[in-house]
């Protein structure tokens, strides 16, 4: 007993080959239309597995029930088997105590599998709770032969069952409530009420009640099903919330005026049993199948119809190999999608979908005749015992070949709910759909399946261009499309193609026709089709091919649009400006801010509408290069209107005064239209462009020119003074105002004797073209470089000296003046190289006193021992350790200076040994008469020498001022020093 349900063997599978055609088999391959290839390498495994439990009862089984994964079984007379599946290894049995010949009857285990009633061939009934050892009788239920129980799924616990209803052999139903507690002290039994709320007949006569059902619906509305032998009762009520407790009663109460609703058939085999599917636990039920003399009757459940549970009903009737006289049929359990039927020998599975036998599974003899076939709500196992044996049927995968079901019947919503995960299967869903739409002339919805399908393309396409669909075509290739990979290119190519030239054949029949509102309807579509971000890159890549189809069907507006999808703005651009719409264009480039197109576009737009043009550019600022814009402005200025030329020198000033634009061309052609259309702003732009060349942006040749040729003499002036042309200004000044011409004169501030020069012009023009002796004698004023000895020359000759009397009087004062200031110089250098003589006279008698332990300042070694130097200020140095200290700190031109004063006296030295050792005697006299030329020529090299290298002492002097920044260690050596320390 302890190994129940540990180990299972397989039992012998007879199956029926009415399985064949759901099954392929593994040699079965192919590629059909759908573009799947269905392989299938082993055979799949049966939806309904069977097993054996492992199991061998000591007595014959007589009756069996599970549920909630609590099984219990009754074993010869008097044993009662409970089983936890949860713990297959720890049995329990129990003995009934019964020593009279009764058996049990029937076992009913409610849904928590808590409560088990016993009821026995003697009419008495028994009681037992799980988590008891203890069988109680039921006092109150004595004398009735219990054929079945309606648990209360809502109110059921694990001690207490709630209302229930019981069934009767006579036909009687009995409300009851059954509490495991041991009660009080004079009421010990465990069943708290026991009365009757209904009866039931058949043919006038009472009948059993073969099964009790309970349900409850939406609000407080039950359903009591009670079945008998040929008939099917549905009693519904509601019970007032709050109520439920009270039972059942007053359901039953509602329908005593009425006969109750029913469902009748014919035949009697002298029992009957229903089931229900329920698809998770607790939940209500969704289906029944009722098992009765005419077959099997089978539904769905409907709880919001008011006078009817049952819906979709249809009667599956028995085989001709249901015979009853040998194979009644003895059980039933119904699943999602079929129903089980017992027989004494074997199991029958039957599609509730159509009705077809579909799985049928033999028993061997030797296991005796089946009893009963119970399924298990809570885990949808089902049990299956004779008097040796148990057996359990796994059912999986269900659901597997339903969609193939619901295909056959049309229903192919439902067929594509069951294939979700088979792509292959899914595929044949949807083109069977696809035809049947098509056959109904369902043409567009037939095109959406078609789209998600495998099928040949081609061979879609040709049906729906044979039967003039257009719509559907674009449909069907619209959802094609969308299914597309980005990876497939090619195919994304050809169907954005062939859709715009199905857009656009349908644009020109409705515009043809006059169908305004589709076809404002069909354009939208159109340009959403245009504008999707998903095929953005093969339209770009296809720009040109759609740009022809567009214009094939002369579709400008659609162009256009496509045109600013695709970013090419030229192209709209150039549409607007072909058809006059220049705002529109212009609209576009300032919307864009594409600097090519300003260029390009800009002289066009600038012959129509020149203030926006302008207007856009100055919007623009740095962004544009106004180099790049006097094409159009020299076009339009040279012969455009007022306007064009007013707009032209707008945009140039605000090159020149907003952006601070300096190229050349820009203020050149600038002062051009100063020059040719405001003369009164020329003047002003000259001055304010500064007087220096340097801070000048426009060509100083080229404005002389322009300004000569129109004739601005002062704006020519005012260049010649720019160019320092001061002889040219003075000349052209004097043709337009003298005092222009003064201030021209005064401008050579360097140059003494140009000024002198030019204010000379100015006077012989005073004196001999305006004869003006007055303004004659005020430029000697103005200028301190004329005399009157300078002007006089210009003066005629009949001219009295009254006019000039002032002037010589001053001028000869000015030159007394200046002779005394002259004395006045000579004395004083007189003076001073009297004391220079003197103060030479007293260094050459200066000395200093050396010491003979005196050391040199810079090596520390005594001085005596090699030529030095000694300053004022006390510090001594040997000559090359000055040398060393005081080239570093030299200039590159007296280092340079140093280096050929050194060449000059090792050469100097190097020719005086050389005459001293090779001169013969008698040359003595003129070799003499050599030496002091060479030793005069050593001592003044040696004196540069000096000049350089002891001018001041390296300690105290200027050199030392100057390194004070310089660092002590050179860098280059620094690491050097330091590794030197460590």
């Amino acid at each position: 007993m302890a190994s129940i349900l540990d180990e299972y063997e397989d039992s012998q599978n007879v199956r029926h080959p009415v399985q064949q055609h759901s099954r392929l088999s593994a040699a079965n391959i192919g590629i059909p239309h759908s573009g799947f290839v269905n392989v299938r390498l082993e055979e799949e495994k049966p939806i309904f597995n069977k097993q054996r439990i492992d199991f061998t009862p000591p007595e014959k089984i007589n009756h069996f029930a599970v549920c909630n994964n609590q099984l219990c079984m009754s074993l010869g007379k008097d044993t009662l088997l409970r089983i936890d599946l949860g713990k297959p290894d720890q049995p329990n049995q129990i003995e009934l105590g019964r020593k009279d010949d009764s058996r049990v009857h029937r076992l009913f285990l409610d849904p928590t599998g808590s409560h088990l009633v016993i009821c026995l061939s003697t009419s008495e009934c028994l009681y037992l709770n799980r988590n008891t050892q203890k069988v109680r009788s039921l006092s109150r239920w004595r004398g009735h032969l219990i054929e079945s129980v309606g648990w209360n799924k809502l109110l059921g616990t694990e001690t207490n069952t709630g209302p229930v209803l019981a069934g009767t052999s006579q036909g009687i139903i009995f409300e009851a409530e059954i509490s495991a507690s041991e009660g009080s002290l004079f009421n010990t039994n465990p069943d708290q009420y026991f009365r009757q709320v209904h009866s039931l007949e058949e043919d006038g006569k009472p009948a059993p009640v073969c099964c009790l059902e309970v349900e409850r619906g939406l609000e407080n509305k039950y359903f009591i099903i009670a079945t008998t032998r040929k008939r099917l009762f549905q009693f519904v009520g509601r019970v007032a919330e709050g109520s439920e407790q009270q039972g059942f009663s007053s359901i039953f109460t509602q329908n005593q005026d009425l006969l109750p609703s029913f469902q009748e058939f014919p035949f009697n085999m002298g029992y009957s049993e229903i089931t229900f599917y329920t698809s998770k636990l607790r939940s209500k039920p969704k289906a029944f199948a009722w098992m009765m003399g005419n077959g099997v009757f089978y539904g769905q459940l409907d709880y919001v119809r008011p006078d009817s549970l049952f819906s979709d009903v249809q009667v599956w009737e028995y085989t001709p190999d249901i015979d009853f006289s040998f194979n009644k049929p003895i059980s039933i359990v119904l699943t999602q999608f079929h129903f089980l039927l017992l027989l004494p020998d074997r199991v029958k599975a039957i599609c509730t979908l159509n009705g077809q036998a579909v799985h049928e599974d033999v028993f061997p003899d030797k296991f005796g005749t089946l009893k009963k076939m119970i399924k298990d709500p809570s885990g949808g196992l089902v049990w299956i015992y004779t008097e040796k044996a148990v057996f359990r049927y796994h059912i999986q995968k269900e659901a597997r070949d339903v969609w193939q079901m619901y295909m056959s019947t049309n229903k192919f919503d439902l067929a594509k709910e069951y294939c979700r995960d088979r792509p292959e299967c899914m595929d044949m869903v949807l083109a069977k759909e696809a035809e049947h739409c098509f056959q109904n002339k369902r043409y567009l919805e037939s095109a959406k399946c078609y789209a998600l399908t495998q099928n040949y393309f081609e061979e879609i396409a040709l049906k729906f261009i044979e039967a003039k669909q257009e719509e559907a075509l674009k449909e069907f290739l619209l959802k094609k499309l969308n299914n597309l990979k980005q990876s497939e290119r090619t195919q994304i190519t050809l169907l954005v193609t062939w859709l715009t030239e199905l857009y656009l054949n349908s644009l020109g029949l409705l515009e043809a026709d006059g169908k305004n509102g589709l076809f404002q309807e069909t354009q939208d579509e159109f340009r959403r089709f245009l504008s999707s971000s998903k095929h953005k890159e093969c339209l770009y890549n296809n720009r040109t091919t759609i740009y022809d189809l567009l214009a094939s069907h002369g579709n400008v507006d659609d162009m256009v649009y496509f045109s600013v999808i695709m970013q090419d703005y030229e192209r709209v651009i150039s549409h607007h400006c072909q058809h006059d719409n220049y705002s529109a264009a212009l609209d576009v480039l300032s919307k864009h801010c594409d600097e090519k197109l300003f260029y390009k576009f800009s002289p066009v737009l600038m012959q129509h509408i020149p203030k926006k043009v302008v207007d856009a550019w100055i919007q623009m600022g740095n962004r544009l290069e106004p180099k790049r814009l006097i094409p159009a402005l020299v076009n339009y200025s040279q012969m455009g209107s007022t306007q064009q030329i007013n707009e032209t020198i707008r945009y140039m000033e605000f090159c020149v005064y907003q952006l601070t634009v300096t190229e050349e061309a820009i203020h050149n052609y600038l002062l051009s239209l100063y020059a040719k259309y405001k003369p009164d702003s020329l003047l002003w732009y000259l001055e304010q462009a500064g007087t220096h060349a340097s801070d000048i942006h426009y060509d100083l040749k080229y404005a002389l020119r322009l300004c000569s040729e129109h004739g601005y003499s002062q704006a020519c002036v005012l260049v010649y003074k720019i160019m320092e042309l001061y002889e040219e200004a003075v000349d052209l000044a004097l043709q337009v105002d003298v005092d222009l011409a003064k201030s021209c004169a005064d401008l050579p501030e360097d140059d003494e004797e140009l000024r002198k020069k030019l204010w000379l012009k100015i006077a012989r023009h005073v004196v001999q073209e305006e004869k003006d002796v007055k303004k004659a004698m005020n430029c000697l004023s103005s200028c301190n470089l004329l005399k009157i000895e300078d002007i006089l020359p210009f003066f005629p000759d009949f001219v009295t000296i009254d006019h000039f009397k002032e002037a010589i009087c001053s001028s000869l004062e000015e030159y007394n003046q200046h002779i005394d200031e002259l004395k006045q110089e000579m004395e004083e250098a007189t003076e001073s190289a009297k004391r220079i003589r003197e103060d030479i006279q007293e260094m050459r008698n200066k000395y200093g006193v050396v010491e003979s332990q005196e050391k040199c300042a810079a090596c520390d070694f005594p001085l005596l021992n090699r030529p030095f130097y000694l300053f004022l200020c006390g510090h001594m140095f040997h000559y090359d350790c000055l040398f060393q200290e005081v080239i570093p700190h030299l200039s590159a031109y007296k280092h340079g200076r140093l280096e050929e004063l050194q060449k000059k006296l090792a050469a100097a030295t190097q020719t005086s040994k050389s005459r001293h050792r090779l001169a013969p005697k008698e040359e003595g006299d003129s070799a003499s008469l050599g030496k002091p030329s060479a030793n005069v020529s050593r001592e003044q090299i040696k004196s540069d020498i000096d000049d350089i290298i002891a001018c001041e002492c390296a300690y105290c002097g200027e050199l030392m001022i100057k390194s004070i920044d310089k660092p002590f260690i050179d860098p280059l050596k620094f690491e050097e020093e330091r590794s030197s320390w460590l």
